[in-house]
């Protein structure tokens, strides 16, 4: 079924790279709930939804595809449904949100079946893909660094340090501390152990309280986004086309990167090319379709998959073992629950994964100004104005621009003149 040769020794390494790719990635099904919690989705709602996009994913790719790459609910898309789409939009909840994924996910999913999704990736200029990436990691480590406390409101500076003398701030920070040392020592699972350790402080110190382990999955509001028909007329109605396109083209070179990453270190790579690229692409892009019926917000292919490539994963069999503990996770939501109830315990996660994410500017032509400047305004704008779409936006309308001026026009590929002139309009029709 894996392609390889079944022996004991294989099976041995499968199932540890499995439980390694797992450990690394499993803080998911906390920090993920938390965030659309922003939007005002419930906790059970989103938990169980994250658990059954994440197995959907992960089995295809390990069924259908046969790659040891894991898939979830994306990191930075999840910020971006709560503080942009739901929250940054008046009159939007986040049933209506849905309907946005929802159509992006179709969108995907066409894209993936055919050749368009690699020449969308074409199109896109590296420096603002590197952008795009980093701008979300100052996003959603800013997020963290507010719901912990670390940093709060401050009417004259807008943002200032918080109350350090506070026990949630000093509990918050314990954990990033703790986290960050195990980051530097390469301890696999940093994040999740981290997770466990501050968990654990927390009963003691008495900031966490148990009210069960264990109970039946559920989804209290059943499908939220199935028609395609509301859908269509929820975006329209609300203008939501920028947010429709933002959770495309994100969601698309996260997941494509990630996946050539992650094989080109297994050594699964056929000179440039991936065998089956096209399962992969499709296994996320269903598992994104489905998150949506259910409540959460895009998928992706998930870079911790490369700790358990790291240990001897090379096939299906490795996802199909992270598939199997996820389900066995969808029976702890009351456990979770407890655990999502404090910012000090999850808070550090969304700061680390965001320093992860910032790392992309290494890759930027800092030296080079018309390449430098619309990847700067795209990385600044997102944690300023919550916005990743407006973010994306004004890179794309800045990014023609010295081209044009230098009469070097035909560098820039059509596609990304016609989605600045489309995001110009947005700007200059779509009320503030």
């Amino acid at each position: 079924m894996f392609g390889a040769k079944i022996t004991r020794t294989f099976v041995q390494r499968e199932v540890l790279a499995g439980v390694t790719t797992f450990v690394t990635m499993a803080y998911i099904s906390v920090v993920n709930p938390i965030v659309l919690g922003a939007a005002g989705v419930p906790f059970q709602q989103a938990f169980t939804a994250t658990i059954i996009a994440t197995v959907v994913g992960t089995l295809l790719m390990a069924l259908y595809a046969n790659y040891p790459i894991a898939i979830a609910p994306g990191m930075g898309m999840n910020a971006y449904f709560a503080y942009s789409v739901t929250r940054g939009h008046q009159g939007i909840n986040y049933h209506v949100a849905f309907s946005a994924v929802f159509l992006a996910a179709i969108i995907f999913v066409l894209l993936s079946l055919t050749p368009l999704r690699s020449r969308l990736i074409e199109a896109i200029p590296e420096n603002l893909k590197h952008a795009i990436t980093a701008g979300i990691g100052l996003f959603i480590a800013f997020i963290g660094l507010r719901l912990t406390g670390i940093v709060q409101a401050d009417p004259t500076d807008l943002v200032a340090l918080g109350d350090l003398h506070s026990g949630k701030v000093l509990l918050a920070l314990l954990g990033l501390v703790f986290t960050v040392i195990l980051m530097f020592l390469n301890v696999p699972g940093a994040i999740f152990i981290g997770i466990v350790f501050i968990t654990i402080i927390s009963l003691i110190t008495g900031q966490l309280a148990f009210h069960g382990v264990v109970a039946l999955p559920t989804l209290p509001e059943g499908l939220l986004a199935y028609n395609p028909v509301n859908a269509v007329a929820d975006t329209i109605h609300y203008g939501l086309y920028g947010a429709i396109f933002s959770f495309v083209l994100v969601t698309i070179f996260d997941t494509t990167g990630t996946v050539l990453g992650v094989s080109r270190q297994a050594g699964l790579m056929e000179g440039n090319t991936l065998p089956r690229a096209d399962r992969a692409f499709v296994s996320d892009s269903i598992a994104t379709l489905i998150g949506s019926i259910f409540g959460t917000s895009p998928t992706s292919a998930y870079i911790e998959s490369a700790a358990g490539v790291a240990v001897g994963g090379r096939t299906g069999l490795t996802t199909l073992i992270v598939s199997i503990l996820f389900i066995l996770t969808a029976f702890f939501s009351p456990l979770v629950s407890a655990i999502s109830g404090v910012a000090a315990i999850t808070g550090p996660a969304l700061v680390i994964v965001g320093s992860l994410m910032v790392g992309q500017v290494q890759y930027i032509q800092w030296d080079k100004f018309e390449e430098a400047f619309p990847a700067f305004i795209t990385i600044l704008i997102m944690p300023l104005t919550s916005s990743i779409a407006d973010g994306i936006a004004l890179g794309f309308i800045f990014y023609p621009l010295p081209k044009l001026v230098s009469g070097r026009w035909r560098e820039v590929h059509p596609l990304v003149y016609i989605f600045a002139v489309l995001f110009l309009i947005q700007f200059l029709l779509t009320p503030r």
